[in-house]
């Protein structure tokens, strides 16, 4: 029997601006041996992604990484940020212990700092 139940979604949060994240490109990987690329999405206007990025039976118990590129973001805004920059890309790696629920995992971000944890 296929799980359907659980999902995966995300969203960010611009604390440098108080704003949400809007545009910011998102990977996610499943982590095995190597890294599978499951797909790419972009965040709308209130920072999340419209759809969840992954579900159905694509959803299943593993470990995964959501890699946020966030000084394109930045740099899109206009701030100057060094080079390379202090936060390019924000990998984000957490594993999915039980297929029935929903795992929601945020990204607090400014171009120094960043956080996470598991939302609902």
């Amino acid at each position: 029997m296929v799980n359907t139940a659980g999902y995966l979604t995300t969203h960010v949060l611009d604390t440098a601006n108080g704003c949400p994240g809007n545009a910011i490109p998102v990977a996610l990987y499943r982590v095995t041996d190597g890294r599978e690329l499951i797909c790419n999405t972009l965040t709308n206007s209130d920072g999340r992604c419209d759809k969840p990025i992954l579900e159905g039976s694509d959803f299943r118990v593993g470990v995964y990484e959501l890699v946020f590129k966030v000084a394109d973001y930045y740099r899109a805004k206009g701030v100057e940020l060094a080079e390379p920059a202090f936060l390019d890309e924000v990998v984000l790696r957490f594993g999915i212990a039980n297929a029935d629920e929903h795992y929601h995992v945020p990204l607090l971000v400014s171009p120094y700092s960043y956080s996470t944890y598991r939302g609902s």
